[in-house]
């Protein structure tokens, strides 16, 4: 049985590095709809900390150095969140994502900071459009979720959107919210999820639309405590009932 090369893990800091231009090939190549991620003429000023943010950008690479995978995500006050991972076709089944997932995991940990948020298409509310896009380049929406859960992801069991992004330039609806709690708890606490996501959202929605959006998320999830982890492969309760 043939051994795979090693694969390593490195976050890219110099904006002149071409493992960007690799990476932004990987992503255009993995996902679906790559107009809706982080455009790659951004990448160096993402990697240089020009942003308000701390972001990162890790890449995975074989012994030649070529790109197999990578991630984005940010290093937020009380959380991580992830904007994008992705393997280019060729290379699943390597181990890469979980490396990935690893080492961003490692950065979370080692900030004080207790897990890493993302968001996740659900297979139930993808347009035809959205379901043709992803025949297309190979991918399948339901397998994401399982591959997510496997990396230690759950579903967080409130009714998220993203605030602007859809129909009309109104809300995204057919995200759900996911997270890696560091600890392997089965809950989450609400001021942790609403905190994360304004200030995630600050960025492009201003301060107080960010506010007024983390404050909706909290109204939506009925002020509770704490909201319910589930496996990554299920959509919230919220949704289940849609349908």
């Amino acid at each position: 049985m043939p051994v795979s090369a090693p694969v390593t893990v490195r976050r890219i800091t110099d904006p002149q590095d071409p493992a960007l231009a690799a990476f932004g090939r990987v992503q255009e190549a993995s996902y679906y709809a790559p107009e809706m991620l982080i455009p790659p003429e951004y990448f160096p000023r993402l990697v240089a900390g020009l942003g308000e943010r701390q972001d990162r950008l890790l890449v995975a690479e074989d012994e030649a150095s070529t790109v197999l995978g990578g991630t984005i995500y940010s290093l937020l006050p009380a959380a991580g969140f992830n904007s994008f991972m992705g393997v280019a076709p060729g290379s699943q089944g390597r181990g890469v994502g979980r490396r990935l997932q690893q080492a961003s995991l490692d950065d979370v940990r080692g900030a004080g900071l207790s897990g890493m948020f993302a968001d996740s298409v659900h297979a139930s509310r993808q347009s035809a459009s959205e379901q043709a896009g992803e025949r297309r380049v190979g991918t399948d929406p339901v397998v994401r979720r399982r591959q997510l859960h496997a990396l230690g992801f759950r579903t967080v069991d409130l009714p998220y959107w993203q605030p602007v992004g859809g129909p009309g330039g109104g809300p995204l609806k057919d995200l759900d919210l996911l997270y890696c709690a560091l600890d392997g708890s089965d809950t989450v606490p609400l001021a942790l999820v609403t905190q994360t996501m304004q200030s995630y959202w600050q960025g492009w929605l201003g301060p107080e639309r960010a506010a007024a959006e983390a404050k909706a998320l909290a109204g939506r999830a009925g002020n509770v405590e704490r909201v319910a982890l589930l496996p990554a492969t299920q959509t919230p309760g919220y949704w289940a009932q849609q349908h």
